[in-house]
């Protein structure tokens, strides 16, 4: 069994955000992107992330975007302010992954492709709060968590897997007593989002439904999110579709809207 402790632990790794970060971040919150951009570029680390992320076709740019100021003017707000958390969440991204199949390439795609499939899904809805903008980067977060969670334990892991067809989040919980999505819950009360956005992300699982029907409905738009962008060949090979147990009957009413919004260019 892995302690609450030593869990806490990993989590206390997500970085909180060095200097820069954090200026950027608050610069952003109070929607300056002229000011947040200037202070951006003084992170040459940040600059490259920006510019790699945004260019993947995922964001649909024509052109090679590269200057911080255009990249923030393209994306507004919201995504930017997405766009750091991001990369304050690659910092923590191992060098080696041990139990999933990913590099740093294949992160990087998983973040971006949720990330503007997410955006995708806010505008739909007409969601203009920038926790909830920027609440889908919670789960790469919890994945890395996870990663190291499970190293931890990594012959139980593998034995488990190989003699029971068991999917990772009910061997994390045996291992911990907590699951992907708690996880992310205590990666947004550590970056201080509001507690609408644990009710989302608890929401999410499908398993824990919210009274709150604005709640529950996006809890069922990221539940469909995860299993649709997990379920591509390149995260099946990563074994990271192993994470979610598609709860059908939860997502019923908006499935069809939901593949009508996924199938938009």
């Amino acid at each position: 069994m892995i302690t609450k402790e030593k869990v806490n632990a990993f989590i206390e790794k997500i970085p909180p955000s060095p200097k820069i970060l954090k200026a950027t971040i608050i610069l952003l919150d109070q929607g300056d992107l002229i000011k947040a951009a200037k202070i951006a570029k003084e992170d040459l680390a940040l600059s490259a992330y920006l510019k790699n992320l945004v260019n993947r076709p995922i964001y649909g740019f024509r052109n090679e975007v590269s200057d911080v100021s255009q990249i923030f003017g393209i994306l507004g707000v919201s995504k930017s302010q997405q766009a750091v958390y991001n990369y304050m969440i690659s910092l923590l991204s191992p060098v080696k992954w041990k139990l999933f199949s990913l590099n740093k390439a294949t992160f990087y795609e998983l973040q971006a492709q949720l990330s503007a499939k997410w955006q995708k899904i806010v505008a739909h809805l007409g969601i203009k709060d920038k926790d909830i903008q920027s609440a889908i980067s919670l789960l790469p977060a919890s994945i890395i968590v996870s990663e190291a969670l499970f190293c931890e334990k990594i012959e139980d892991v593998r034995l488990l897997r190989s003699v029971n067809e068991i999917d990772l989040n009910t061997i994390l919980q045996r291992l911990c007593k907590m699951d992907l999505f708690d996880i992310c819950d205590n990666i947004a009360q550590k970056w201080e989002m509001s507690e609408s956005i644990s009710q989302i992300i608890n929401a999410a699982s499908g398993l824990k439904p919210s009274s709150d029907e604005t709640i529950n409905m996006l809890g069922k738009w990221m539940h469909l999110l995860l299993f649709y962008t997990l379920s591509q060949e390149i995260f099946i090979h990563a074994q990271l579709n192993d994470f979610i147990d598609f709860q059908v009957d939860y997502v019923s009413d908006i499935y069809e809207d939901f593949l009508s919004l996924m199938e938009i260019s």
